[in-house]
């Protein structure tokens, strides 16, 4: 009897002694592996302390030379000259502030600091040099200047030739050929189809030819830099005349060689009353001027060569009622007052 007593107690024995010492091993295994468990937040006492770490150092405001080399030469195309009229305000001290004007060395005068250089640099760099000046001299702990350019008399762009106002025009903001153009009142009737350009410290000059087309006249737009000068030149002139319909002078926009018969089919032809027979070319050359006879009555029939004209010339082509010649002087003066016309080809 006393044998089952003693081996239920074994039985219980072995079934409790496992279960005592492999419940802490479940619960050491479920611990590490805490990424099985959704809800798990993990121990609070052997969580990283961040407040401990080391912060990333606070960021120091750039002195003024740091402040002017890190301006980006692209923020402005603009810069200070001889002759710029600026406007200087340091905030808090009204007796340094007001207007002035760089000078021919290309200074500017303040008081307490003197002459301070600004030309070539930007409205940006000019105030971060005067905050350094201020600094330097103690003038100013903590100096705010703003400079503002009123007038650039440096940075503007030159227009010369056949245009209704040549001058200078200011180059503030961005600026292409046509609005420029448009500024100086617009080619007058003797400018050529086409512009010189020309870049500060290039010595190379860029032709821009000028068409009426659309398309092309997009592509000649082109983008202005302060400094740049535009030239339009004149173009070639053929004063057509006399006994014509629409006697003038036509501007030569055609790249190709214009002829005598191209021209006075321009101005309408000859009259009924012309003497075309005795059409006089005047051109004038190293030596004076030089006459020479055409038939435009052969030339309308293809019985004679066509003659080229050159810029300048002058076609008079006379009635039949009137024999006397006129001289040169003559009629130089009567193509001074012509009406001007374009050749449309």
């Amino acid at each position: 009897m006393q044998r089952v007593p003693n081996l239920l107690f074994r039985l219980l024995t072995l079934a409790v002694v496992p279960a005592v010492f492999g419940f802490p091993q479940v619960t050491v295994a479920q611990n590490s592996n805490p990424s099985q468990d959704l809800g798990y937040q993990g121990d609070p006492a052997h969580q990283q302390d961040t407040s401990k770490e080391p912060l990333a150092p606070p960021v120091q405001p750039l002195d003024a030379g740091e402040k002017a080399s890190r301006i980006e030469t692209n923020s402005s195309a603009l810069v200070l000259g001889p002759g710029d009229e600026v406007e200087i305000t340091v905030y808090g001290a009204t007796d340094l502030s007001g207007h002035t004007r760089v000078s021919a060395d290309g200074n500017i005068s303040m008081p307490l600091i003197g002459y301070v250089r600004v030309a070539g640099l930007s409205s940006s760099e000019a105030e971060a040099a005067i905050e350094a000046q201020l600094r330097q001299n103690n003038i100013v702990n903590d100096p705010q200047v703003s400079v503002y350019a009123k007038e650039y008399t440096s940075s503007g762009i030159s227009v010369a030739g056949e245009v209704a106002k040549p001058g200078f025009y200011s180059a503030l903001g961005p600026h292409r050929l046509f609005d420029v153009l448009q500024a100086a009142g617009g080619p007058t009737d003797k400018a050529a189809n086409k512009v010189m350009i020309s870049h500060r410290d290039q010595k190379e000059v860029t032709t821009v030819s000028i068409s009426k087309d659309p398309a092309e006249m997009t592509v000649s737009n082109i983008e202005l830099q302060p400094g740049d000068t535009i030239v339009v030149p004149k173009a070639g002139i053929v004063y057509v005349l006399g006994e014509v319909t629409r006697p003038g002078g036509y501007v030569l926009n055609s790249t190709g060689g214009i002829t005598v018969l191209q021209i006075v089919a321009v101005a309408g032809g000859p009259t009924h009353v012309a003497s075309a027979g005795k059409t006089r070319l005047l051109r004038r050359t190293e030596n004076g001027f030089q006459e020479q006879r055409i038939d435009v009555k052969k030339l309308l029939r293809g019985k004679a060569h066509d003659v080229a004209v050159r810029d300048g010339d002058i076609l008079f082509i006379p009635s039949s009622a009137i024999k006397t010649a006129m001289n040169a002087g003559a009629l130089l003066g009567t193509a001074a007052t012509a009406a001007i016309y374009h050749v449309p080809f």
